[in-house]
């Protein structure tokens, strides 16, 4: 009987029966590992970008400065700026000299809100650049008087009730201010007329112009 089986194994079949199953967990061990250092490699492989040194990194250059060097005189002070050629004299007098009590009213020359005075003479801020202005004598309604210390024509205004929300104040006061040295009627008529450029949105006209009639009539007994 044990001749027959031993006919019945083929050639090869003499090999101890652990030999097959050792070689194949021997050759799947190698395709594991294989197949482990194929997914790690790359990782071994990256390089982490490296940090760096804040020390040795030059600085960012600081940008030029952008505009036009500019001096401007108001209140009789110098200002030295820096200024866009685009600014106009009102956005200067608030945004760069931080001056706020010439007003922003319409932005297109038409309320008189942010009336200033250049070289004596009445001018609508918002239509004239700064840059145009080196050299004058700007005057805005904080170089026109202090409290305790009031132009005519601002004590005038407080004394005739000139005004209600007070926005355009300043302008109508410096409009006015330089309307003494204009050629002016004696008439409340002549008055608004040349106060027309000037808007007040409250109303206060006739107080505006009983301001103005009465600085003119102090002035006119004094001389």
């Amino acid at each position: 009987m044990s001749d027959d089986i031993n006919k019945n194994k083929g050639p090869g079949t003499d090999a101890p029966s652990g030999f097959g199953s050792s070689s194949r967990r021997a050759f799947l061990s190698r395709l594991g590992s294989v197949g482990l250092l194929a997914t790690t490699a790359p990782l071994a492989r990256a390089v982490p970008p490296a940090t760096p040194d804040l020390a040795s990194t030059p600085s960012t250059p600081t940008p030029p400065q952008t505009g036009l060097p500019v001096t401007l005189r108001i209140n009789g002070a110098e200002h030295k700026l820096q200024l866009d050629p685009r600014t106009t004299l009102l956005d200067c007098l608030r945004e760069n000299i931080g001056l706020t009590g010439t007003k922003k009213g319409c932005d297109h020359g038409q309320c008189g809100a942010c009336t200033v005075h250049i070289n004596g003479r009445r001018v609508n801020s918002c239509l004239s650049f700064a840059v145009m202005h080196e050299g004058d004598e700007i005057t805005t309604i904080e170089g026109l008087g202090q409290p305790g210390n009031l132009h005519p024509m601002q004590a005038a205004f407080v004394a005739c009730d000139g005004y209600q929300c007070g926005y355009c104040t300043s302008g109508q006061i410096m409009s006015a201010a330089a309307l003494m040295n204009e050629p002016c009627g004696p008439h409340d008529a002549d008055v608004k007329e040349l106060m027309s450029g000037n808007i007040c949105r409250c109303g206060a006209y006739s107080n505006i112009v009983a301001a103005i009639q009465s600085v003119r009539q102090n002035k006119l007994s004094e001389s």
